[in-house]
């Protein structure tokens, strides 16, 4: 046996049932937590009132733009090491490691500036009430400054992701989750710091997060050293990382561009902002319907993106396969379950009869297209993984830009506000033919010229 066989990442020689859940179910988990963060941080900032929910609703394109630039960076970075190391290139891994949190520190920067001198104006573009503004702009403001852990924290769990060894960046999510789970009522309410408070508590979570992923990559991710004696960019190795994870800040970005929209749309068909916060109550319950399948299609990319630096075509599709029978099977249920019980959904946050009434038909009509959510978000991280991101990108525009927001605006103006939850759904269904397309494409471009080692 070579040696390369012998010391071969146990991403190319596992039963593949087994190597996926045993990197999925890990993120997946995490991901459950963060899911429930993001639930309970919006359940206590609604005891406040509907201002202040919809102040951190609001808030949520800003702090949507930040994840996507660390995740995006970082779905690059992950691509490229798990690559390398599928080629047996480890020193190459190493300093695609080092750009990475490199990038991630100067994409900070940016958002620093956001936070100083573009928070308020923000809020002003998107409502007149002066009370939504002065309480989302203490907020995000506070989110922006201190983002530094959100780009750490990211950044450290790819580089575990990387490697295999999700396990560990499911104890940096989890920790940063539960710290603010726990912090949230303390500064919201026994320090009476407001929204302010609930923005504290998410940056304390995610520096929390951030410091944890150094110490776990530092001591236990022993397959790259991430080393900044004698570094310098290397501009041909940071061009490859944007190459792949632009197109992923872009999909995720588009999401901001798409809820600034949609909350613009809402407040034009109704004034009183029960739309906007019904429609921030709706993004707070699709974070369990989704994050849990975004977990489970980041355990695949690694393993995807490491056969194919190994030419093993056949662990791919079998990587491939699984993800998108477990996902689909999940977001049945999940379908199922916003079917029958709306109302319990809804009334964890503080619903006034107007949000219920609004609420309760809206969450039943957009649980329609989780059914067609799972073969484009599985196509999506697929095509990602393969150095295709492009399809990727082109599959986020036409859902949120292309299908979502036009298909909103002519609903909602020509039948009514009622109507403007059916683009949701709609918008599903034509991804999932535009993902199908593209799943043809890569077959017959990529796939089918491989061997089938």
């Amino acid at each position: 046996m070579s040696e390369k066989v012998l010391k071969e990442n146990k991403m190319g020689v596992l039963p593949m049932n087994r190597l996926l859940l045993g990197m999925a179910l890990p993120m997946v988990a995490s991901m459950l937590v963060q899911a429930l963060y993001n639930v309970v941080d919006s359940i206590f900032v609604a005891m406040l009132g509907q201002n202040e929910l919809n102040a951190v609703s609001l808030a949520f394109p800003i702090q949507n733009i930040i994840i996507a630039i660390a995740s995006g960076l970082g779905v690059g970075v992950n691509a490229l090491i798990s690559r390398s190391l599928g080629e047996g290139k480890r020193e190459q891994a190493n300093r695609y490691a080092a750009i990475g949190v490199f990038l991630s520190a100067c994409s900070y920067i940016l958002m620093l500036l956001v936070g100083f001198f573009g928070v308020e104006a923000f809020f002003r573009s998107q409502t007149e009430v002066e009370a939504i503004i002065t309480e989302g702009t203490k907020y995000l403001r506070i989110c922006c400054i201190f983002s530094f852990g959100a780009f750490g924290q990211v950044i450290y769990e790819k580089l575990m992701q990387s490697t295999g060894k999700t396990s560990l960046s499911m104890y940096t999510q989890g920790v940063g989750a539960l710290l603010n789970i726990i912090l949230d009522p303390i500064f919201i309410f026994v320090f009476d710091m407001g929204v302010a408070g609930a923005a504290v508590a998410t940056v304390i979570g995610q520096i929390g997060g951030m410091v944890l992923g150094i110490i776990l990559n530092h001591y236990k991710n022993r397959e790259i050293t991430v080393s900044f004696r004698g570094f310098r960019p290397e501009w041909e190795k940071i061009k490859r990382i944007l190459v792949i994870g632009f197109p992923a800040v872009i999909m995720m970005a588009i999401g901001s561009v798409m809820t600034y929209s949609m909350n613009l749309l809402l407040n034009a068909l109704e004034k009183t902002g029960v739309a906007t916060a019904v429609f921030g109550v709706y993004f707070k319950l699709q974070s369990f319907v989704i994050l849990p399948v975004v977990g489970m299609t980041h355990g695949m990319m690694p393993i995807v993106s490491y056969n194919l630096g190994a030419e093993k075509k056949s662990r791919m599709l079998s990587a491939y396969r699984y993800t998108l029978f477990y996902s689909f099977g999940y977001l049945c249920l999940c379908s199922v379950l916003m079917l029958v019980l709306p109302e319990l959904l809804i009334g964890f946050f503080s619903p006034t009869k107007a949000m219920l009434d609004l609420g309760v038909p809206a969450l039943r009509i957009i649980a329609v297209g989780y059914i067609f959510t799972a073969y484009s978000l599985v196509n999506s991280s697929f095509f990602q993984a393969m150095g295709r991101s492009v399809l990727s990108m082109v599959m986020s525009i036409a859902r949120q830009l292309g299908f979502l927001v036009p298909l909103a605006i002519l609903f909602g103006f020509a039948i009514g506000l009622h109507a403007v939850w059916w683009a949701i759904p709609i918008a599903e269904f034509l991804v999932m033919i535009v993902a199908f397309f593209g799943r043809i494409r890569i077959q017959k471009k990529v796939l089918d010229p491989m061997s089938n080692a």
